[in-house]
């Protein structure tokens, strides 16, 4: 029997900012992702608007941004789903893998070279893992 992959409310990037920043750094304490780490995944370069953001969310979403968090949102669901013990989920970003996609590098060194195509290459990488399902 096919099943087909549900498909999630589209987002309101005008108003979906609040919810999304609470997630992201949520995901990064959990993480524990330092400042720069976190500003480099969000794509910013000033830390006077991370702490901004950190205290109060825009309420809207570049086109950018929201890519940005659908990705990380993506891999973090991914290592829930592949990794149920949490500890080890969140462990995996920052240990060395061998793989060719990572060539012995961990996928958080990946992650932070600052290009949303490392986001999604190691979203999909995980995507791949899970079999196919995002």
């Amino acid at each position: 029997m096919a099943v087909a992959a549900r498909k999630g409310k589209p987002v309101d990037p005008e108003s979906a900012g609040g919810p999304a920043f609470r997630t992201f750094f949520r995901i990064a304490d959990r993480w524990k992702l330092s400042p720069d780490e976190q500003m480099t995944l969000l794509g910013l370069t000033s830390r006077s608007t991370y702490y901004k953001w950190r205290n109060e969310p825009p309420k809207r979403l570049t086109p950018d941004l929201l890519e940005r968090l659908s990705y990380i949102f993506g891999i973090y669901k991914n290592l829930r789903v592949l990794l149920p013990d949490s500890a080890a989920a969140d462990a995996w970003l920052r240990k060395s893998n061998s793989t060719p996609l990572f060539n012995g590098r961990s996928a958080l060194d990946r992650l932070l070279s600052g290009h949303v195509a490392d986001l999604y290459v190691v979203r999909r990488y995980l995507d791949a893992e899970r079999g196919g399902w995002s």
